[in-house]
Parts: C-alpha cells; structure tokens; sequence
C-alpha cells in the first residue's frame, strides 16, 4: 500500500469517528430537547383575538406548565375557568390576590395598588378611535370602561391586551369571583408561538409592572434553550450523516 492510500484510508476513518460522533451528539441533543418541551411545555391554540398584537387568534403557542400561585403580575397565561366557557382562554395577568385594580387615571392608565402602568409596549391600538381624549398612550386608553376592583386572595385578574373586544375580568366584577379567576384555573404561563412559522418566536416578558411594588413579570422559562438543543441537534445530524456522500463524491474527483 502506497504512502498516500495509506494517509487517505486513515483520513477515512477519523472522517467516520467524527461523523458517528456528531450524529450521535446531534440525536441526543435533538430528541433531548423534544423530550424536555414535552415535560415543561404544552401546546395551546388562541381561540379569539382579545390578545392582539400580542398573539393572533389562531396562532398555537407553548404553555409552560407552572402554578397558578407562581404567575406574576404581566404574564400571559393560559386558564380554564367554568364561569368563563368551556374552552382554555388566553389572557394577561394585572392583578394579583390583594391588589387594588382601577382604570383609569388622568392619562387614561391603569393603575395597581395606586401605581400606573404603562403598557404601551403590548396593547392593541385598534381602538384609538373609540378612546377618550387625555390618554397616556397615544390614543389607547387602558380600558374604555371605568371600573375599580380589589382582587380576591388566591385569584388572578385577567385582561386581554386588544382591550376593545377582549371579552375579560372588567365584564364579569358582579359574578360570583369579582370578575377575578382562581389561580388553581391556571393551565400554563406563555412562553411563545410556535405556528405559523411566520410568527414563530419567544414572548419577551413585559417591564410595564415594573414599577407596581413587588411588580415584574416572571423570568423566562427554557423554551430558548429548548429550541438551540433542537436545531444545533438537527445540523449535527445533518452534517454528520453528509460526511459519507460528500467524502466520496471527493474522493471521486480526485
């Protein structure tokens, strides 16, 4: 055997180690990260758009399995409540068990145990139109109805962020909870959309409680990291298992 068949043949080999490797690496981080979404995450699909532009309705987003009793002020969840309908609802958390909940202020805000807050960073302004004057966000109040409202111990208020059609807490202050939810009702925090892929992405959390005391959104969950396993996985299957064809097609040209 000649000098050079003999560095080609040991090419080869390190060639496969290093295939097998990768595609081996590749399938533990892909399966691995499927395996760890299904334990966190659940899937939902938006029934309505009372969380436009938030999420459309329609889009299929992943819950993070968490308790009612972790969610913070800002969260998007995912609930069922009985006095609500039958199907999982979508909404934004603006009020925990204690907190005093009234909208609105000189600048058409809401406020949370006196503190306004700004959310403009995620409510839908399709009802500029319909809001009175003196608001605070650019023609957007916080809710074109007036209410205010203490939360019950262990229940969460709820608003959808497209505030002219979300059908939420503010309609239901005279049933039995206070328009308030229980926060056993609570199926999952909202960690992203995952379909359409046009929309596909993480949800940021919002800094808009910020300044309520003890305000501030939870922190993000490990969809992120979730998603880096799946694709890194997937490119080191696909380059591994590319190594062979690619490596005889030189072989071939040489």
């Amino acid at each position: 055997m000649s000098s050079s068949s003999a560095i080609r043949k040991g090419e080869g080999r390190f060639g496969r180690t290093v295939s097998g490797l990768a595609i081996a690496l590749g399938c533990a981080l892909f399966l691995g990260g499927f395996a760890w979404g299904a334990v966190e995450y659940r899937p939902y699909t938006v029934p309505t758009n009372s969380m436009q532009p938030t999420v459309q309705p329609g889009d299929r987003v992943l819950a993070q399995k968490v308790s009612g009793s972790d969610v913070r002020r800002g969260d998007v969840v995912v609930f069922q409540d009985k006095l609500w309908g039958d199907l999982p609802e979508v909404k934004r958390v603006v009020g925990v068990g204690g907190d005093v909940v009234k909208c609105c202020d000189t600048q058409s805000r809401l406020t949370v145990n006196g503190t306004a807050v700004d959310e403009e960073g995620y409510l839908d302004g399709s009802d500029a139109s319909a809001a009175p004057g003196g608001s605070g966000l650019p023609g957007v109040p916080a809710s074109v109805t007036k209410f205010s409202t203490t939360v019950p111990r262990g229940s969460l208020f709820l608003l959808g962020d497209n505030r002219a059609v979300s059908q939420d807490s503010r309609i239901r202050l005279s049933d039995a909870q206070h328009g308030a939810v229980p926060v056993s009702a609570v199926k999952g925090r909202v960690g992203g959309t995952v379909w359409p892929m046009g929309r596909m992405g993480t949800l940021s959390p919002t800094t808009a409680f910020k300044a309520v005391p003890g305000g501030g959104t939870s922190a993000e969950g490990p969809l992120r990291w979730i998603v880096v396993m799946v694709v890194v996985g997937a490119v080191l299957i696909l380059g591994g298992a590319a190594y062979g064809p690619v490596a005889g097609l030189l072989r071939r040209r040489r």
